[in-house]
């Protein structure tokens, strides 16, 4: 026992990486292309945990198509990192507040400021799950794989029905077992000790990147490889929307502005408008019956469906 601690077995990120124990005598070129060595790594780690991320994106598709939430609970960098994708999907992709949320722990506050010792209670995390229910999807997020308050969310998530998938860097993780999926990209011991916003904290990054970019594509956020939902807030990105219906349609930029004009600044019925001929009306109808999905309004418009 360390201080009062019962000592547990060490994930590998925990654990001490041989080729950076000179780090502190390297001269700073030969210290930062360590860093990059290693971080070159991290992709490959996520490259091997695929079938588990499409596994988790296949449950929200579900959730979300049934009118159910995803959440995302975390501490720490993890946290960070959640509360960051969560934000990122409403302008990229038109998702409606409320639907993709995050929670971490300690709060607000914690993203700009150390709150270390509220990864270790559970309460929160039950209290973080508050508003869960079968249906919905809970992810959490854990570099070490044992966070208390992680833990004690989809504990409590799983009892009420919700599915459960859990992305830790420790694939011995116990709390692998009270979840539907495990992502576990190992990444291995960090260049700094223990220091999991390095290499760990960037493969829950591209976890949660290909997650929530999957989903969004599987419901029919986009039109192609374009983002035809995104939310054009500011000039910048109402400029964005129009070269966007210009590539979708092959279309002059006035052709595409004027059809972005009556469709009150949807794109996705501005490149119906244009792709097919039809009516703004028309278009949203179709678009309507398609749950929103570009492609399948376009064939009910041609007549293929």
């Amino acid at each position: 026992m360390i201080g009062g601690v019962e000592p547990v077995p060490l994930s590998r990120t925990e654990q001490r990486n041989p080729r950076s124990e000179s780090i502190d005598r390297m001269p700073t070129l030969e210290l930062l292309r360590l860093i990059n060595d290693e971080d070159r790594t991290v992709a490959d780690a996520v490259s091997r945990v695929l079938p588990e991320i499409a596994a988790a994106v296949d449950l929200a598709v579900t959730a979300l198509e049934s009118g159910h939430r995803v959440h995302y609970v975390g501490a720490g960098t993890s946290g960070r990192i959640a509360v960051l994708d969560a934000a990122e999907l409403i302008p990229t992709f038109g998702v409606e507040p409320g639907r993709v949320v995050a929670h971490i722990a300690g709060g607000p506050r914690a993203l700009t400021n150390p709150s270390e010792g509220a990864e270790d209670d559970e309460a929160a995390g039950v209290a973080a799950v508050a508003a869960v229910v079968a249906g919905d999807l809970v992810v959490g997020l854990s570099a070490s794989g044992r966070t208390p308050f992680v833990r004690a969310a989809l504990s409590v998530a799983r009892s009420r029905g919700a599915a459960t998938v859990f992305v830790s860097a420790n694939p011995s993780s116990p709390i692998a077992s009270i979840v539907d999926i495990h992502i576990a990209p190992d990444t291995g011991p960090e260049v700094l000790t223990g220091s999991t916003r390095m290499k760990a904290g960037t493969a829950q990054k591209l976890v949660l990147n290909a997650f929530s970019t999957a989903t969004m594509v599987r419901l029919g956020r986009t039109y192609s490889n374009l983002m035809t939902d995104m939310l054009a807030s500011n000039d910048k990105l109402r400029a964005r929307q129009l070269r966007i219906v210009a590539e979708a349609t092959g279309a002059d930029v006035a052709a595409c502005r004027d059809a972005l004009r009556k469709a009150d600044g949807d794109a996705r019925v501005a490149v119906l408008t244009l792709v097919a001929a039809a009516s703004t009306e028309r278009a949203r109808e179709a678009l309507e019956a398609a749950d929103g999905k570009v492609h399948q309004a376009l064939a009910l418009l041609n007549g293929h469906a």
